[in-house]
């Protein structure tokens, strides 16, 4: 939702709001209910009406608004929700019969009339809780919303990312050298030659089939990278120039299809001294509720003047990854000592 849209939506609020009190306290005045008052009542309706109702209200709802909805509500902190909850209407109704009592007379305050200021705090207490529950409620609608918006965004950005994916992965350049080399291998060894089509095979059919679903194992998603990686080994007369290794079981892991090969794609794509071993490393590490992922690669300092060294960008893979992975991912991207370095690390803990 627009920022001006929000602004709007809390002037109309209050708006609502000081013409409800303001109807209730002329209708009172007009049947001259204050007459029956007692001192603290009397006080109540002629105290300036900011004071009374309008600091508990706003106190109340933009402290459920703000605070206690991000800090707890948000993150599922029920019980310490309840708790900074019923302490903050505590004080936000204690609050203006502090200063209201200060206003009465001193021997008042000493000699009694405890009750009318425990139940005029209970009073206020309630108003800041009625609009502490309020503001939850549009603050929660407006959360909401933001998530349709967002979801609606990450469909139509799905369409960009798909599409330069494929670009990117079936790019005539990658499937013509490859085909060679297989073309190549026939002749050479037909069974080595056979496999490696069949690889090809399987990666097509995985990046056109199935990366379209929400999900895929993670297991199949490294037997993809593993037959990327083998394809690309055959393109030099260097195979060791590549370390690729995977550390743990990847179980019943399920993770969104092809959040790691943009990475690797490039890595190859940019990999300089391709004569020499461990020009580019790719690592998993795979742990009971998470997976680490490295990928580095030597480069050339003619390649890091190029703006953008990932072929999807930057900014759209830190997009996509927020929007799938919001607030359980940490991604790192470094240049140091001659190589570009990669790090992702994903919270795969349901809890």
């Amino acid at each position: 939702m627009k920022k001006s849209a929000i602004i709007l939506l809390h002037i109309g609020y209050w708006f609502l709001y000081l013409l409800l009190v303001a109807s209730f306290l002329m209708a009172m005045a007009n049947k001259k209910m204050h007459q029956s008052l007692p001192g603290i009542g009397q006080l109540i309706l002629f105290t300036p009406l900011s004071l009374v109702t309008v600091l508990p209200a706003a106190t109340g709802f933009y402290s459920f608004y703000t605070f206690l909805f991000t800090r707890f509500l948000n993150k599922r902190k029920i019980i310490k929700f309840f708790v900074a909850g019923i302490i903050t209407v505590v004080l936000c109704g204690m609050l203006p019969v502090v200063i209201l009592s200060l206003q009465l007379p001193i021997g008042w305050r000493i000699t009694g009339n405890i009750g009318e200021l425990g139940s005029m705090t209970l009073f206020l207490s309630m108003l800041a809780l009625i609009n502490g529950i309020i503001g939850l409620v549009m603050r929660g609608f407006i959360t909401w919303y933001g998530d349709i918006r967002l979801k609606e965004e990450l469909k139509r950005r799905n369409y960009e990312v798909e599409l330069a994916l494929i670009k990117s992965q079936l790019n005539p350049h990658f499937l013509f050298n490859t085909i060679n080399n297989i073309d190549v291998l026939i002749e050479k060894d037909p069974v080595k030659a056979s496999a490696y089509l069949n690889k090809l095979s399987d990666i097509m059919r995985f990046m056109l089939y199935e990366s379209k679903s929400n999900q895929v194992p993670l297991g199949r998603e490294l037997t993809y990278i593993e037959k990327y990686i083998e394809l690309q080994r055959i393109r030099t007369s260097n195979p060791d120039y590549v370390v690729y290794d995977v550390k743990g079981h990847s179980g019943n892991f399920m993770i969104e299809p092809m959040l790691f090969i943009p990475f690797i794609e490039n890595a190859f794509k940019h990999a300089e001294h391709k004569k020499s071993e461990n020009a580019l490393r790719i690592e998993f590490e795979i742990q009971p509720a998470s997976i680490l992922f490295r990928c580095e690669n030597r480069y050339s300092h003619e390649a890091n003047t190029k703006p953008d060294h990932i072929g999807l960008g930057n900014e759209l893979i830190k997009k996509r990854l927020e929007l799938l992975y919001p607030g359980k991912h940490q991604l790192t991207v470094i240049r140091q000592d001659g190589f570009y370095k990669v790090s992702l690390i994903l919270d795969l803990n349901e809890n």
